[in-house]
């Protein structure tokens, strides 16, 4: 799980590769020991063209594995081991990697956005307390008075007025949906 390049084997896997952990990039080599062409069949029956015919007839099933259309590809897959191949499943490795990453950001930001519609003041007020925690920690002086760091005109930026209003009109909102049911 630490190392992106290798796996883990289960029993079945550990049956056919022997090892318990495997880089990806050797897999395919052990894979071919396994996916190499079948040896022919050969059957052998003696047939009698002379004498009394036999009364019954004999019918026999024979099972053959042969082998598919699509275990030959894959084994010319697997047998081509060109950097081409990696340099693609790289490159989707990055895009899924970098993709992951932006969700995460995605989630963040509306996780921060939809606390801050709920609830401005809750939202804000929590928010100072944090960097102001932060800002201790930081500074390492743990009697720093954080009220010091509240000015008034803090509350005169012109975003809050903003924000009031939303808080009002979705407690609004909320108050009068619950008083329709």
């Amino acid at each position: 799980p630490d190392e992106p390049t290798f796996f883990i084997c289960d029993p079945s896997l550990q049956r056919v590769f022997g090892e318990e952990k495997m880089e990806f990039t050797k897999a395919a080599q052990k894979l071919l020991e396994h996916l190499s062409q079948p040896k022919p069949i050969y059957l052998e029956h003696n047939i009698k063209v002379s004498g009394d015919c036999p009364a019954g007839t004999a019918c026999y099933d024979v099972q053959v594995d042969v082998p598919t259309p699509l275990q030959k590809e894959m084994s010319a897959f697997l047998a081509s081991n060109s950097s081409e191949n990696h340099k693609e499943i790289d490159a989707c490795d990055e895009l899924i990697s970098s993709n992951l990453k932006k969700i995460q950001e995605h989630r963040r930001r509306r996780a921060f956005f939809l606390s801050f519609s709920e609830s401005p003041a809750e939202f804000i007020n929590a928010m100072i307390a944090s960097q102001s925690k932060d800002l201790k920690l930081f500074a390492g002086d743990a009697s720093h008075n954080s009220e010091k760091d509240k000015p008034s005109e803090f509350y005169n930026q012109p975003w809050v007025e903003d924000a009031v209003i939303r808080y009002l009109n979705h407690k609004a909102a909320g108050r009068d949906a619950h008083e329709g049911n």
